[in-house]
């Protein structure tokens, strides 16, 4: 007992040490996890939805800007205007490229007749060639083939209750100086001459709802301004809205039926147009 007395007990006291921050590593983790729980829903909820909403999302990713810099419209190629969609525009350019082909003279110019789908429809474009074209050199009256070609569009067109843009592209190819007749003139008359042919062939007279024309404006082949796949006539056949049961109109860009300019008998250009 002495001897513990003597010597009283050591307590020996361990400063604890604190862990360093664990850093953020936890919050990337859980980032990931939500952001796959959330493409989880979607593609459930896409599952569930109808083939309306599923080709509209489709055709979306395929076309996000509706090729809005490419036919000089607004954006009419949005979602909203494809899920109301009645029309397989598939199908229809298929039948178009049917008819078109039967036809003996097109054999020369069926590289020059392009049809796609974009955001805003069915686009039908009808380009001049360097030796062919759908228009006489440096006017709006149409070739022979240009005639029938437009005929056999507008009968098949005529058919469907959706609306029709016409457009009117040349090259950059000027018109002499002083002349008061220009691209302006020269594309505007070839869209309306379009629009004339077609009524005369089946397009109802309120089918057609804008005639637009942009000179050199909206070149197709921007690199080679003065190509001749730059005069074309482009035919926008509109998707149709489900719910009205008519076709979804684009904004504004060009007075409807736009009255064609009388062209001048001396007026010519300083290349082929």
């Amino acid at each position: 007992m002495a001897d513990h007395a003597a010597h009283p007990p050591i307590i020996i006291k361990k400063k604890s040490k604190h862990h360093g921050h664990h850093g953020g590593a936890w919050k990337v983790a859980y980032a990931d996890f939500v952001t796959a729980m959330m493409a989880l829903f979607i593609v459930l909820w896409l599952m569930a939805s109808s083939d309306q909403v599923k080709k509209s999302i489709a055709a979306y990713f395929l076309d996000p800007q509706g090729k809005k810099h490419d036919i000089g419209s607004g954006l009419v190629g949005s979602g909203e205007s494809m899920a109301l969609t009645k029309q397989d525009l598939q199908k229809l350019k298929t039948e178009l490229e049917k008819a078109l082909h039967q036809l003996p003279d097109l054999q020369k110019l069926n590289k020059q007749v392009t049809m796609t789908i974009t955001g805003e429809g069915l686009r039908i474009e009808l380009m001049e060639g360097a030796k062919n074209g759908f228009f006489e050199n440096g006017n709006a009256r149409p070739t022979g083939p240009g005639l029938e070609t437009i005929s056999v569009l507008a009968q098949e067109l005529g058919k469907l209750p959706n609306n029709i843009l016409i457009e009117g592209h040349t090259d950059a190819t000027p018109y002499q100086a002083g002349s008061e007749y220009s691209n302006w003139e020269l594309s505007t008359d070839r869209a309306n001459e379009a629009r004339r042919i077609m009524q005369q062939h089946g397009v109802r007279s309120d089918q057609v709802k804008q005639v637009r024309g942009y000179a050199d404006q909206n070149l197709r082949d921007k690199a080679h301004p003065l190509d001749a796949s730059n005069r074309r006539i482009t035919v926008i056949v509109q998707y149709q809205s489900a719910s009205e049961g008519a076709p979804v109109p684009a904004p504004a860009v060009a007075a409807a039926n736009a009255v064609a300019v009388k062209q001048p008998a001396s007026n010519v250009k300083t290349g082929k147009s």
